[in-house]
């Protein structure tokens, strides 16, 4: 299946969930929000939040600077 992440589209296998896609792209454990098609996944949802074809995910992380 296709999605769009971060604005770019992302092939990803079927059934696949939040949790899996927040793993694959390298931030299982770190602080990020997860939107999906607008509406915010919380973290204790992740696991049971399917992706599907056409949707679109924002993968937000806190940068320390100053």
């Amino acid at each position: 299946m296709r999605i769009q992440l971060n604005g770019q589209p992302r092939d990803l296998e079927a059934a696949t969930t939040v949790a899996d896609l927040v793993r694959e792209i390298g931030l299982d454990g770190a602080p990020c929000a997860v939107e999906v098609n607008a509406r915010l996944v919380r973290r204790a949802d992740r696991a049971s939040v399917p992706l599907a074809d056409g949707d679109r995910v924002e993968v937000v992380t806190l940068v320390g600077g100053g």
